[in-house]
């Protein structure tokens, strides 16, 4: 999965670790963002991939070996589509779920992705990216279209 993602252009990813000015609680996690000019946005990563348990979100049960879960912004609009028909435990490994905490922002997660969930996480991690160049774009876009206008 990292190999793909790290395919994608224009990819910045962050990959904390003890040697990084972050917290040790995100040592080992990876952040994705679109960046064209390489620097962090002023937005949410459209993707994560966490391998531990954070103090505020457990329920995912990360903390023991070979355990982590990745999470995509699909935006509010798609997460309806991943809404389970019946409750899914959010520790349940290879199933495509809204995010435990952060669905009502847009995110659906999968705990050890595998057979049942790789292909589409992996689809919707590009979508993913495309969103944010997409919304990203515009506003850089604007923002050159403001300076051209105030350019003597």
């Amino acid at each position: 999965m990292l190999t793909t993602v790290r395919s994608f252009d224009d990819l910045l990813e962050l990959a904390p670790d003890e040697h990084s000015d972050y917290p040790p609680v995100a040592w080992g996690d990876h952040f994705f963002y679109w960046s064209p000019d390489g620097s962090v946005p002023r937005t949410q990563p459209f993707a994560t991939i966490i391998t531990k348990n954070y103090p505020d979100d457990v329920s995912s049960d990360l903390d023991p070996e070979g355990r982590w879960r990745v999470n995509v912004h699909v935006g509010r609009r798609r997460i309806a589509q991943f809404a389970p028909a019946e409750p899914v435990d959010p520790a349940a490994a290879d199933v495509l779920q809204p995010h435990p905490l952060y669905a009502r922002q847009g995110w659906i997660c999968a705990v050890v992705p595998a057979d049942r969930t790789l292909d589409p996480v992996l689809e919707l991690l590009e979508l993913a990216c495309f969103d944010q160049r997409r919304r990203l774009g515009s506003a850089l876009d604007s923002e050159s279209a403001v300076r051209e206008d105030r350019a003597p």
